[in-house]
């Protein structure tokens, strides 16, 4: 398993904007696609955004509000948020390897939270 760090999570108002960042080894981004992955209340884990040798991707309902990037001289990978809704309030998880089909991933982060008041 890869080590991966995050940080960047918080308390927000609906409308603001939040940038994760996810820090990990050269190697990992070398040989890895990326990830972010979020769980809401309630909720299954969800796949959200990932970065790959194929480009973005981004699921439907955060298209168009966030962007995921990867910084090869910081070896971290970011998420900007923006226009964060209520519905975004969620636990947070970069990921390595992540698998679109099945949820998963090789490696975890070890989750931030991310809170959106209305």
């Amino acid at each position: 398993q890869e080590q991966l760090v995050e940080s960047g999570g918080g308390l927000v108002q609906a409308g603001g904007s939040l940038r994760l960042s996810c820090t990990t080894s050269k190697r990992t981004l070398q040989r890895n696609s990326m990830g972010w992955f979020r769980q809401r209340p309630g909720k299954a884990r969800e796949l959200i955004a990932t970065i790959g040798w194929n480009g973005p991707y981004y699921t439907e309902s955060v298209r168009g509000r966030f962007n995921i990037s990867l910084d090869n001289a910081k070896n971290t990978v970011y998420l900007d948020m923006n226009n964060l809704k209520p519905e975004d309030t969620a636990v947070y998880y970069c990921a390595a390897a992540p698998n679109k089909v099945t949820g998963t991933a090789a490696s975890w982060g070890q989750g931030t939270q991310v809170t959106v008041s209305s």
